[in-house]
C-alpha cells in the first residue's frame, strides 16, 4: 500500500503522497515556514493560515499533496469513480463526483455528468453551454 501521511491544524487537514511528488519546490517557495524538506516534520502546518495551506497545495503540480476540510473526509470516500471523455467537436465530460472550485475561491459539487468548456466561447464557463455549436469549433 502506497505510503500517505496527513497533517491537521484543526480546520484542514493536508495530504501528502510522497509517491506522486515530482519535487518540483512549488510548495518549499510559495510557503517556506511550512514546507521544510530537510527537517521532520517536513511540514509545519501551524505555520500558516488555513486559507495560506489550502491556495499553495492547489497549486501542486503532481497531486502529491492535496487537502480536506474539517468533517469532508467521510463524504469524499463515498465519491464514485470518476471518468473523462473528450467528445469530438464538443465539451470534456467527466462522469463522477468532482468539487469544482471557482476563481471566485467558491465551490460546488458536481455528479453524474458535468460538461466543460473547450472552445472557450461559453458564457457559463468552465461549463459549455453548447457555444461550440454556433463557433464551428473543431478539435
Amino acid at each position: 500500500m502506497a505510503k500517505t501521511k496527513e497533517y491537521n491544524n484543526g480546520e484542514v487537514t493536508i495530504v501528502w503522497k510522497p509517491e506522486l511528488c515530482i519535487h518540483s519546490g512549488i510548495c518549499v517557495k510559495g510557503l517556506p515556514n511550512v514546507f521544510r524538506p530537510k527537517v521532520r516534520p517536513w511540514i509545519r502546518i501551524d505555520k500558516g493560515t488555513t486559507e495560506d495551506l489550502i491556495n499553495q497545495v492547489k497549486r501542486c503540480p503532481s497531486g502529491a499533496l492535496s487537502y480536506y476540510l474539517k468533517g469532508e473526509k467521510d463524504e469524499n470516500t463515498k465519491l464514485i469513480e470518476t471518468k473523462i471523455e473528450v467528445l469530438e467537436n464538443g465539451p470534456l465530460l467527466i462522469y463522477g463526483t468532482l468539487k469544482v472550485f471557482g476563481k471566485d475561491g467558491g465551490s460546488e459539487v458536481k455528479s453524474k455528468t458535468t460538461a466543460f468548456c473547450r472552445c472557450g466561447q461559453s458564457n457559463n464557463k468552465p461549463y459549455c453551454d453548447g457555444a461550440h455549436l454556433k463557433s464551428d469549433f473543431k478539435d
